[in-house]
């Protein structure tokens, strides 16, 4: 089998010793996903799972700021005007990889170590296994750009424990170090300087099972002491949020929030002001339908949620308003009046503001 090294490549995939080897290779960028690298990745996996000297699949990042930032979002957002069909295949490809990602026949293994959001969260958190460390930092910040957390976010975030999903979804709360695996987003956490040893370990195994490959990681898991004692960073407000995002309406969550008063409801009312309320509200339903569907069924509600949101214009102004404001143009992008003013004049319909949104991708 041929190996793809090339150290100019978006993504490296390579046969060492009894594993498959994906790492995403652009550092630059956070590694974030591109069409070109989501093709690689599906047909190599394929490939991988029906070769019998390939007992395990693991991915990784380059570097060491991010495993994925996410997708390439300003690609997404230029190709409206000039690329309509990549639009469709990068949407339906990458949750075509997220789908065989999670019914992988061999144990896939996610290394996430640094930033793990949006798509990086796709081609991870589907997999068997997912190792954290103390320098891992998950979030799903899509409602912020106008759109919603996909790649099967409709399908995994429901089922973390209580309402924590429709916490971090509606919020983008950012969740670090060992919090990941607290949460449930992470199987395993081990100390990001045993990392290296942790993949050489897996990589030595001699035709390791499925158990083989556990007790590693569980091994590894064990000996690490980092933020062990440390409580979860939402503990103490797991039954408020339990409670506030029970509502089925982000009309109900917001008065919640505001009738609480205490300052992390009103933190949070905040940063919920300054969110899409198309977004918003796509995204609680999005989840409230996505608890009792197949991983499948979601993929294909969020694929048909993903092409009506490219249609409209939230996510295109989204992602001008974020770069405007990371190049400090635009101290009014982020204004917490306007988004509120809008969240106020949506109505509860499921329609939205595109009728063919729910029409199409919830049946």
């Amino acid at each position: 089998m041929s190996n793809h090294t090339d150290a100019a490549a978006e993504v490296l995939l390579e046969r060492k010793g009894c594993a498959g080897v994906i790492t995403l290779n652009r550092p630059r960028f956070l590694n974030t996903l591109t069409l070109g690298m989501i093709r690689q990745i599906y047909a190599q996996l394929k490939k991988w799972e029906q070769d019998p000297k390939t007992f395990l699949i693991i991915i990784k990042g380059a570097g060491e700021k991010a495993f994925c930032a996410g997708g390439d979002i300003r690609a997404l957002s230029e190709a409206r005007n000039t690329n309509q069909k990549m639009l469709q295949d990068l949407f339906r490809e990458e949750y075509i990889l997220n789908n065989a990602i999670d019914s992988c026949q061999k144990p896939y293994i996610a290394l996430i170590h640094g930033i793990t959001m949006g798509g990086g969260v796709g081609v991870s958190v589907h997999g068997q296994f997912r190792v954290a460390t103390e320098k891992s930092v998950f979030a799903m910040p899509e409602t912020a750009i106008g759109l919603f957390p996909d790649v099967g976010g409709g399908y995994f975030l429901p089922r973390l424990q209580g309402k924590l999903g429709y916490f971090l979804a509606l919020t983008g709360f950012r969740l670090k170090g060992r919090d990941v695996y607290t949460a449930g987003i992470a199987t395993h956490f081990v100390d990001f300087e045993k990392l290296g040893m942790l993949e050489e370990d897996l990589l030595a195994l001699k035709s390791p099972s499925k158990e083989n490959i556990a007790d590693v990681l569980e091994t590894y898991h064990a000996k690490s002491k980092t933020d062990q004692d440390k409580p979860f960073i939402l503990e103490e407000h797991m039954d408020k949020i339990n409670s506030w995002f029970s509502a089925n309406t982000v009309e109900q969550i917001v008065d919640n929030l505001q009738q609480d008063g205490s300052s992390f409801a009103l933190e949070q009312l905040k940063v919920i002001k300054k969110m899409s309320p198309t977004s918003l509200k796509i995204t609680l339903r999005q989840l409230m339908e996505g608890s009792s569907k197949t991983l499948p069924e979601v993929l294909i509600m969020e694929y048909r949620l993903s092409q009506a949101c490219m249609k409209g214009h939230d996510f295109h102004e989204g992602v001008r308003a974020a770069e405007a404001f990371e190049r400090c143009l635009c101290s009014l992008a982020k204004s917490p009046e306007v988004p509120a003013l809008l969240l106020s004049r949506l109505g509860e319909t499921p329609a939205m503001v595109n009728p063919a949104i729910y029409h199409f991708a919830c049946t």
